[in-house]
């Protein structure tokens, strides 16, 4: 007989059996719990299988509990939540499928042998089916965190492929995964069921707690989604299933959001479709695509080397490089200066490298580049080619260009403090003009400035081209605060909400390193210009913002009859699957160290000391750079 605690009132209790002192005993009581509990329908057992959650959460790598058949048990508890809604409904049944799915994911998300005997164990069929929508969101949820830590290995992705829905659910559920978590959960307060609201908080939140973390779970299940269907990505013969118009139109759009920052998710997705070739051709016919690469690619968060690997491939390609090069060719000239992104060493030579091989390849006639895009590969190529002029340039030269250049910068300078915003556009054109290549703290702040008078030009177009080179050029990359600042206000004109948001929120995090007394936050306090654009765009970049739109906004008391209906009411069972959801550097020049002909005495003493200019339009405060970088 099973050891049993004299205060425990369950035979074969499963805490139990963990106490038990010999290890052959115990290995065997365990073995038979996991046999065993399928079949039982004792009030209680949702206690063990949180517990099992627990430690396959803290012990994922542990072999002990694959062995003796969890797996199994597993399985055959979804199948039972599946086929026997009264089970289901009785005592806390209902949080075991959620908890058997996750068990299952856990334990095969680093190890391939783990995942190989799940596999073995029969678990995918019933994840299939939560994956359908056969429960609710949340089991979907799991489902697909599953399956795609199982479709991650070489050993048992045949396994998943062959279940040929799992793709197509994969990427319904990726377009829709929001508006289902909005209408189902987010948008009625009072009709959310009771055990998602105890599984998003763990019994310790409100109402404004859940919807919190009801919107990083919905951001979860879609960038869980994009992760399996990009393992079906790798292999070109799924490519066709995934390249349809309608679905690549909305990988950009799915980011993630501020709740899962640390997922690639669409990106992440068109990258692996752009390095195939068979994928590569259905991105570049896709309207409005690559425009939405180019403006991640430009972008200051983690993702944007994922995008320029895009750009580049698809360039590279003589089939789809006529179709993308007059929209690819600003955003890479305005990346050019970059040296290094992540893992990618001397990034900046090898978009140039490409521009130039596709003026060479791209000949005359319809498919033909067009004259401004030639021109501007033609700038940037004579641009590389001062730089290699100006290392053979006497020292003295160089100083000599520095100076002309600060002295027409200053010209700017003024004619910017007098309202001529045109004029001093045209003089940081000069200035960049004669300032060295190499000279790069320098080309910083006249980029920065040139971008602010674009931006009073209300020219948001080459504010943000002339902001990205600034941020380029800067070292820390992509750290210049005012250029930040600038760009996010010209990423607002043209609506573009999260980039103008993440470039906010950047902006606010160099202002509380910086030692720039108009930069520093005063006694931590974000500025209100900044707090104001923050606040707009991320309600305009808010995850569940179009399905809101949709479905209408956040009800309390709703009085058009109940989505789920009372926990005890059949209704409650409305199923995903069931919804009226639609699918509708430094300087290399070692004296470059010593910028002091750019911080003179009179230099200083040319700073504003009249307030800012402000953006009628936009109302954000609105200065130069100055001449600090």
């Amino acid at each position: 007989m099973d050891k049993v605690s004299p205060d425990c009132p369950y035979p074969g209790c499963f805490f139990c059996v963990m106490k038990e002192g010999n290890p052959s005993k115990r290995r065997a009581s365990i073995l038979k719990f996991f046999r065993e509990l399928p079949s039982q329908d004792d009030d209680g057992q949702v206690l063990p299988i949180s517990g099992l959650w627990n430690t396959a959460m803290a012990h994922p790598n542990d072999p002990e509990f694959i062995e003796l058949g969890i797996f199994e048990c597993m399985a055959a508890l979804i199948w039972k939540g599946l086929k026997n809604r009264r089970w289901l409904s009785h005592d806390q049944n209902i949080y075991i499928p959620y908890y058997a799915a996750h068990i299952i994911g856990s334990y095969t998300m680093n190890m391939e042998e783990f995942a190989e005997s799940a596999v073995h164990a029969g678990v995918i069929p019933p994840l299939v089916e939560l994956l359908r929508g056969r429960l609710t969101w949340v089991e979907q949820r799991v489902a697909v965190r599953a399956l795609g830590h199982l479709a991650t290995y070489p050993s048992t992705f045949p396994n998943v492929a062959n279940h040929g829905e799992i793709l197509e659910l994969s990427i319904q559920l990726a377009m829709s995964s929001l508006e289902i978590v909005y209408s189902h959960f987010y948008q009625y307060v009072d009709r959310r069921l009771s055990y998602h609201c105890d599984l998003l908080t763990r019994g310790m939140g409100g109402v404004e707690m859940e919807s919190r973390k009801s919107e990083e779970w919905a951001s979860q299940l879609q960038c869980w989604s994009l992760q399996l269907i990009n393992c079906f990505a790798f292999k070109p013969e799924f490519l066709p299933a995934i390249c349809k118009s309608e679905f690549l139109t909305k990988l950009p759009g799915m980011w993630g959001g501020l709740v899962n920052e640390n997922s690639p998710a669409g990106i992440g997705l068109l990258r692996t479709i752009c390095h195939h070739k068979l994928g590569r051709g259905p991105v570049a016919s896709c309207p409005g695509l690559i425009e939405a690469l180019c403006n991640i690619a430009r972008s200051s968060d983690d993702w944007q080397y994922m995008a320029i690997d895009c750009l580049l491939w698809l360039l590279q390609d003589p089939s789809t490089c006529h179709k993308v090069i007059d929209k690819a060719v600003p955003a890479l000239v305005d990346l050019a200066e970059i040296t290094t992104l992540g893992d990618h060493k001397k990034l900046g030579d090898t978009i140039v490298n490409v521009l130039q091989e596709c003026m060479q390849s791209q000949g005359t006639g319809r498919n033909s580049p067009s004259s401004r895009t030639k021109e501007q590969i033609e700038e940037l190529l004579n641009s590389k080619q001062r730089l290699k002029w100006e290392k053979n340039m006497p020292k003295e030269d160089l100083h000599i260009k520095q100076a002309a250049a600060l002295v027409v910068k200053l010209e700017g300078n003024s004619l910017f403090s007098s309202g001529n915003i045109s004029g001093a556009a045209s003089k940081y054109s000069e200035a960049l003009a004669l300032c060295p290549v190499r000279s790069k703290k320098e080309r910083v702040v006249l980029y920065s400035n040139r971008a602010q008078c674009h931006l009073l030009l209300q020219q948001p177009l080459a504010a943000i081209s002339d902001a990205t080179h600034a941020l380029c050029l800067h070292n820390p990359l992509n750290r210049h605060a005012k250029s930040l600042w600038r760009r996010a206000q010209a990423y607002d004109m043209l609506g573009l909400a999260k980039e103008s948001l993440l470039d906010a929120i950047l902006f606010i995090n160099e202002c509380s390193q910086s030692n720039d007394p108009d930069l520093s936050l005063r006694q931590n306090k974000v500025p209100d210009y900044a707090e104001r654009l923050v606040k707009k765009q991320m309600r305009a970049a808010w995850l569940f913002r179009e399905a809101a739109i949709k479905h209408g906004g956040v009800h309390c008391e709703g009085d058009a009859g109940d989505m789920y209906g009372q926990e005890t009411d059949d209704s409650e069972w409305e199923t995903a699957s069931e919804s009226d959801i639609g699918n509708d550097g430094r300087d290399e020049m070692g004296d470059e160290d010593d910028d002091s002909e750019w911080k003179n005495e009179d230099e200083r003493k040319d700073k504003y000391d009249k307030p800012p200019m402000k953006d009628i339009k936009h109302g954000y405060n609105v200065q130069l750079a100055e001449d600090e970088p």
